[in-house]
C-alpha cells in the first residue's frame, strides 16, 4: 500500500467507522457466537499472496462484527463505560502515524512534553493541590499509565521502595527480605481485585478493612486493623482508598482515612477509577475532599472523560518516589540533557519501557470539547435540553409529567401513581421517553 492508497482507504475506513458508531444501536449488542467460533471462518496459515484490502473489509463484517461486544451500543450496561469521541479517534491516528516510543525525552520530546502539560491540564481541572503538578518546578507531576491496575502496582511498589530504604538506613542490618515479609497494604473490602493482585505481584500481604453499612472504609476500622498489625511486629505501609467502587460506586470516607495515613506515615494511594472524570464539574469535586492527604492519585479517562483507552492518569506529590524506584540508565539509553534537572524521562515513571503518545489523545479531546463541553457530558444535558424534552413528552400525550427542582437543577420526576400501574406500564413509559431523548439529541446534533 503506497501514500496514495493509504490516501483512498484512510477516507473509506474514516466511513466504515462513522458508519459503524451511527448505526451501532441497530447491532445486537451482546454477539450470539460460542467459544472457538472464529478459527474455522478464517484459513489457517497466513496468505502466501497478498489479500486485497476489499477481501479484508468484507471479512471484518462477515468475521469479525458476529464475534464483537458492542460497548459503545446504547444498549451496553456491563462493566464501565469506556470513553470514546472522534477527536480521540483522530488523534489515535495521528499516534500511530509518528510511531514514537516514548520512554525517555530524547526519544521524542513532544511525546513527553506534551503529558507533562496535559497532566496539569487535567490536574488543574480536577482542582488537585498544587503538590501534584509539575508546573516549572515541582516535585510532584502527573504520568499516563495503561490502566488503574498499572497505577495501583507502581504506587505499590514506590511504596515498597520507599519503606524498605527508610528501615534500612534506621537499621543498616535490616535485609530486605526481613522487611518484605512483615509488610502489609491494605483497602476496604469493596476495592477493586486489581488491588488484590498488586499485592500479589508486589509479593506482600494486602489486608481487607470491612466497610461501613454505606460500604465505605472508615477510620474506626482502619485503625484497628493497624494497630493489630503493628502488636503483631508487622509493618503497615500501603493504603488504597477507593473513590468509586466497582460494585455500587461507594466512596472511602477520604477525611477520615486521610489524616490516619499521614500520622502512621503509609503511603496512601486514591484510586477513582471511574468517578474520577466527574470531579472536574464544581458540584461533584467536594467527593475528592481529602485527597491532599494522598501520596498518588488515578483515574481513568478513558472511562468517562471522552479519551478512548488507553489512557490512565495518575499523578504523585513527590515523583522522586517514582523515579527512585524505578531508575535505571544503561548506557543505550542516556542522553545529554537528562542530568539537566529541567526534564522528565518517563520510562522510570512506569513498568514498561516503550510507550505510546497518549497524550495526543487528550491534547485532541480537551480543545475541541473545553472544560465546558466535558463537564456538559459528564452531567448529560443541560437544563434546557430537559426542558425540552418535557415539552416533547407532555406534547405527544402519551404519558405525564411534572418537573421540579433540584437547587439549580431541572429536573423531570417520574411517579408511580395508579393503583394499576405494572412493570409493563414503566418499560413502555421509559422506551417513549428514551425514543424522545434520542431524537432530541439527534436535532441538537443537527
Amino acid at each position: 500500500m503506497d501514500a496514495s492508497e493509504f490516501r483512498r482507504r484512510g477516507k473509506e475506513m474514516v466511513d466504515y467507522v462513522a458508519d459503524y458508531m451511527e448505526g451501532i444501536e441497530g447491532r445486537q449488542v451482546y454477539p450470539d457466537v460460542e467459544p472457538g467460533y472464529l478459527r474455522p471462518l478464517i484459513p489457517t496459515t497466513a496468505p502466501q499472496e497478498p489479500d486485497t484490502f476489499e477481501d479484508i473489509i468484507n471479512d471484518v463484517e462477515k468475521i469479525i462484527m458476529p464475534g464483537v461486544t458492542h460497548w459503545h451500543s446504547p444498549y451496553f450496561f456491563a462493566y464501565f463505560p469506556t470513553a470514546s469521541s472522534y477527536p480521540s479517534m483522530l488523534a489515535d491516528m495521528l499516534c500511530g502515524a509518528i510511531g514514537c516510543i516514548g520512554f525517555s525525552w530524547a526519544a521524542s520530546p513532544a511525546c513527553t512534553e506534551l503529558e507533562t502539560v496535559m497532566m496539569d491540564w487535567l490536574g488543574k481541572m480536577l482542582q488537585l493541590p498544587e503538590a501534584f503538578l509539575a508546573g516549572n518546578a515541582g516535585e510532584g507531576g502527573g504520568v499516563i499509565q495503561g490502566s488503574a491496575s498499572e497505577a495501583t502496582l507502581v504506587a505499590l511498589l514506590a511504596a515498597r521502595t520507599k519503606v524498605t530504604r527508610r528501615l534500612q538506613a534506621a537499621s543498616p542490618g535490616l535485609t530486605q527480605a526481613a522487611i518484605m515479609e512483615k509488610l502489609v497494604a491494605y483497602s476496604s473490602d469493596q476495592a477493586h481485585s486489581s488491588v488484590e493482585r498488586a499485592g500479589l505481584i508486589g509479593g506482600v500481604k494486602l489486608k481487607a478493612i470491612p466497610s461501613d453499612g454505606k460500604f465505605a472504609m472508615r477510620a474506626s476500622a482502619l485503625q484497628e486493623a493497624l494497630e493489630r498489625d503493628k502488636a503483631a511486629g508487622l509493618i503497615p505501609f500501603f493504603v488504597v482508598a477507593t473513590l468509586g467502587t466497582t460494585s455500587c460506586c461507594s466512596f472511602d470516607n477520604l477525611l477520615e482515612v486521610g489524616p490516619i495515613c499521614i500520622k502512621e506515615d503509609v503511603w496512601l494511594h486514591i484510586d477513582a477509577a471511574y468517578a474520577g472524570s466527574a470531579f472536574i464539574c464544581p458540584e461533584f469535586r467536594p467527593l475528592l475532599n481529602g485527597v491532599e492527604f494522598a501520596d498518588s492519585f488515578n483515574f481513568n479517562p478513558h472511562k468517562w472523560l471522552l479519551v478512548n483507552f488507553d489512557c490512565s492518569a495518575m499523578w504523585v506529590k513527590k515523583r522522586t518516589d517514582l523515579t527512585g524506584a524505578f531508575k535505571l540508565d544503561p548506557v543505550y539509553l542516556k542522553h545529554s540533557h537528562q542530568d539537566s534537572g529541567l526534564i522528565t524521562d518517563y520510562r522510570h515513571w512506569q513498568l514498561p519501557l516503550g510507550r505510546r503518545f497518549r497524550s495526543l489523545k487528550m491534547w485532541f479531546v480537551f480543545r475541541m470539547y473545553g472544560i465546558k463541553g466535558l463537564q456538559a457530558y459528564i452531567r448529560k444535558g443541560s437544563n434546557k435540553l430537559t426542558k425540552a424534552l418535557l415539552e416533547r413528552i407532555n406534547n405527544a400525550k402519551k404519558i405525564h409529567l411534572v418537573p421540579c427542582h433540584l437547587r439549580d437543577k431541572f429536573v423531570l420526576r417520574f411517579a408511580i401513581c395508579s393503583r394499576t400501574v405494572e412493570s409493563a406500564h414503566v418499560q413502555l413509559a421509559w422506551e417513549h421517553i428514551r425514543g424522545l431523548a434520542t431524537e432530541l439529541l439527534k436535532a441538537e446534533k443537527e
